[in-house]
């Protein structure tokens, strides 16, 4: 069967995610960190005072509410993040980068960073920059 070449895109573009967050996983899991721990520590470390409404933070990752919700009670129970409630707003919470998060993240960017480069080791640094920018088109990533 043949399918169009956007079809074909997307599809090897699945396949390609699963393979990454894999080897992220193995990589990251000496420090107990899974790929999306990680994600979601480095988008707390860049928000402004490290802590985001929960439900931007959900948009950040491409998940429900519902569903980061899931993924942060792990992380809270361990201390990697907290929870913050909002004062004016009782049904607004904020997801906080905890000490324990931060330290963690600093000491495992290294790690992440030598996955990344192993993942893509023969792409120039112009390729990635140029995929980086398509991607960020469809989804509004980084």
């Amino acid at each position: 069967m043949n399918i169009n070449s956007t079809l074909k895109f997307i599809l090897n573009l699945a396949k390609a995610q699963t393979i990454i967050n894999r080897r992220f996983d193995a990589k990251l899991s000496s420090y107990g960190l899974g790929f999306n721990d990680f994600v979601i520590l480095y988008h707390l470390s860049l928000a402004p005072h490290q802590k985001l409404r929960r439900i931007d933070l959900a948009e950040k990752l491409g998940l429900t509410a519902s569903g980061i919700t899931r993924m942060l009670a792990p992380m809270e129970k361990i201390g990697l993040v907290s929870r913050e409630s909002n004062e004016r707003d009782a049904r607004v919470s904020y997801a906080v980068l905890a000490p324990g998060g931060k330290r963690l993240l600093e000491e495992s960017i290294k790690t992440a960073e030598h996955a990344a480069a192993d993942t893509f080791p023969e792409l120039k640094t112009k390729k990635i920059k140029k995929l980086s920018e398509l991607l960020n088109e469809i989804g509004g990533l980084l």
